[in-house]
């Protein structure tokens, strides 16, 4: 046992280092996401609303930091650019240890959200920059296993700060949130420094990619695919106490499942994608799998209690596949659609369709399948197999990063 984890390790060297930062980064950003409405609510003294407006606020104004922020790791080097931005955003978090009013919080939660996205954007080019091309796809699928690995770990600390229910226990949080990102950065700082050998004037402008209409698209369609995100944690608690006689605690199982699966066996899922032929079959794929789990849902509602549970169970490994192959679709896709003197500023906006959708999914699937019942979950598998099947389209009419144009010419 103990030789097959360490075969799934990358070997040392830049991947290492890469996971030792983006590990540290996430146990303080799950330590956050799971203690923060609370100290938010119950310790700064926001209410609700002023919590959910300003995270809203934040949340849209980081959709227009990817671009730029991918931009600068372009023209400045990926490695500074991403270990200054992402020092920054450790920065804004310690601002939340002073919030005292509602002004203050929207003004730090922007600034937060903006330099987290752009860090995340540069982030992006700095994998692609130190990783060799035929260990990316196994490598990023390596860094997604960590992450879920980090958050886990980063709850387990915030579960303690809810136990003990002080103001001293949600500063801790948010201190450690606010380090871990100052450690991240400086770890990034170990990786090499493989600037691009362009002169920055010879450098396209920031706003290039969205004038690749096809790249746009791409993204478009991706961002589809990824209204699957908060199914798992937001949609189906709602639909299994609503519409189903399911026990409550199969919610926590459903979300063990999918976290479980994707710890173990995303590395597995990404090595059979390495090329864009086989990124455009996976898509397909991925249309397919999350319409079958959005079927099993919708079906989980007509049937006795113990089939319930089977084909809710059965739906959450459907769509953890789906999930595994979406992103290692997406990650081929969107690495090798990107020329070489723009790599940062593409990746920023194809990644801007994660955010997009993580603002977009939850309100447009609750009021799909929550409001309209069963019939919604039908409607949104057609959306899947729809979306597939046009990004499988698009990836086999798309020329590979070699063979595009500069950015320089649009």
């Amino acid at each position: 046992m103990e030789r097959e984890v360490i075969a799934l390790l990358p070997e040392p060297g830049p991947a290492r280092t890469l996971a030792a930062a983006i590990f540290a980064t996430t146990v303080g950003n799950g330590a956050f996401i799971t203690a923060s409405a609370l100290y938010f609510t119950r310790v700064a003294g926001l209410s609700p609303l002023t919590m959910g407006a300003g995270l809203t606020a934040a949340g849209l104004a980081g959709l227009f930091a990817g671009v730029p922020g991918g931009h600068l790791a372009d023209v400045h080097g990926p490695r500074r650019t991403t270990a200054v931005l992402t020092a920054l955003t450790g920065l804004c978090v310690a601002g939340y240890l002073f919030v005292s009013s509602a002004w203050l919080f929207v003004v730090v939660a922007v600034a937060f959200a903006v330099c987290d996205r752009a860090a995340y954007a540069a982030r992006q080019a700095l994998i692609v920059s130190v990783v060799d091309g035929e260990k990316l796809v196994r490598t990023r699928a390596f860094l997604r296993s960590v992450t879920n690995i980090g958050v886990t770990v980063g709850a387990g600390f915030a579960a303690v700060a809810l136990v003990v229910d002080t103001r001293e226990a949600y500063l801790a949080v948010l201190a450690l949130d606010a380090v871990s990102f100052v450690a991240c950065a400086a770890v990034f700082l170990r990786l090499p420094d493989r600037a691009a050998d362009a002169e920055a004037g010879e450098r396209p402008r920031w706003y290039a990619v969205l004038r690749d209409r096809r790249y746009v698209a791409l993204a478009a369609t991706n961002m589809l695919l990824l209204l699957h995100a908060p199914l798992i944690e937001v949609v189906l608690p709602l639909w299994i106490t609503r519409y189903t006689d399911a026990p409550r605690f199969l919610v926590a199982v459903l979300v063990v499942v999918n976290t479980t699966a994707v710890v173990l066996f995303q590395i597995r899922v990404s090595t059979r994608v390495d090329t864009l032929a086989k990124a455009a079959r996976e898509v397909r794929t991925t249309g397919l799998l999350l319409a079958a789990a959005c079927v099993l849902f919708a079906t989980a509602s007509y049937v006795s209690t113990p089939v319930t549970v089977l084909l809710l169970v059965v739906g959450a490994a459907v769509h953890a596949h789906g999930e595994m192959l979406q992103a290692s679709g997406a990650w081929v896709v969107s690495y090798e659609l990107a020329p070489r003197d723009a790599t940062g500023q593409y990746l920023g906006l194809f990644n801007t369709g994660t955010a997009a959708a993580q603002q977009i999914a939850p309100a447009a699937l609750i009021l799909l399948t929550i409001q309209l019942g069963p019939p919604g979950w039908f409607v949104l598998a057609g959306i899947f197999v729809l979306a597939g099947l046009g990004m499988a389209v698009q990836v086999g009419r798309a020329k590979p990063r070699d063979a595009r144009a500069s950015a320089r010419t649009f």
